[in-house]
């Protein structure tokens, strides 16, 4: 079995890792690891925002050679960033915020078909949450074409708190639902704008659909429940691409 050189383990590695700011997306710690060390892990980690998960013994062997003392930490291809810092960034430009919120997406080609459609469409930054999301792998890199590697990738805590920050700071939020009433050609697309996308299996999470301004459905005319989450993301992007196109031709 060839090491992957995306993951670090032994505990004072990790620790060091974590402390020195390193990108990493999460940390494997082995079932039944108690004392200081685990305290001491599960503040760094909570402190720095990377989720931590609990794992059989015999998994870590499956993922490093050496001597990983119960822990294993696995690097983000780049760093995460926040919502608070990209934002005004982009009002800064004198740009309109496209941004993509997805809830629950852990299949990392989705999410690097998502964001490779997110880059060509002009979309400014995806937004994930800490945990129950596919994270930025080297798998998820190279899914992307790249395209993660050039686009802001921001890791949140709490999804229905950040809901809440873009709409006080101008964004509207739009959600899609399977059950909603509304349909996608129904919905302004050209302002500041936040779309929501969710697992395909569970779709949005109850929080995050009530703290949306707006909820809506892609129209669709046969019979499977719903459209791949990556190809529903790829619709909603286009579309907002066209609708500011028409703005800005409409203002000039």
């Amino acid at each position: 079995m060839k090491q992957r050189d995306d993951l670090i383990y032994g505990r004072h590695p990790v620790l060091e890792a974590l402390e020195a700011g390193q990108p990493v997306d999460k940390v494997y710690l082995q079932q039944g690891t108690r004392g200081d060390f685990e305290k001491e892990l599960r503040q760094s980690c909570k402190q720095h925002g990377v989720p931590m998960t609990i794992i059989p013994q015999a998994k870590l062997q499956r993922m490093v050679r050496g001597n990983h003392q119960g822990v294993v930490a696995q690097l983000a291809a780049a760093r995460y960033q926040a919502v608070a810092d990209v934002l005004p960034q982009i009002y800064e430009r004198g740009e309109t915020p496209l941004l993509l919120l997805l809830d629950g997406v852990t299949d990392v080609r989705n999410l690097g078909a998502i964001a490779r459609s997110a880059e060509v469409c002009g979309a400014h930054t995806l937004i994930i949450p800490q945990k129950n999301s596919a994270g930025l792998t080297a798998d998820a890199v190279k899914s992307s074409a790249g395209a993660l590697s050039r686009l802001p990738v921001c890791r949140e805590k709490s999804l229905v708190n950040t809901v809440q920050e873009l709409q006080l700071s101008g964004v509207r939020v739009i959600a899609s639902d399977l059950a909603a009433d509304r349909y996608l050609h129904e919905i302004d697309l050209s302002g500041p704008l936040c779309i929501v996308l969710g697992a395909e299996d569970e779709g949005i999470s109850t929080g995050v659909a009530r703290a949306a301004d707006v909820t809506f459905r892609i129209p669709q005319a046969g019979t499977l429940n719903s459209f791949n989450v990556s190809v529903a993301a790829g619709i909603l992007l286009f579309e907002a691409m066209t609708a500011r196109r028409q703005a800005a031709e409409e203002q000039q």
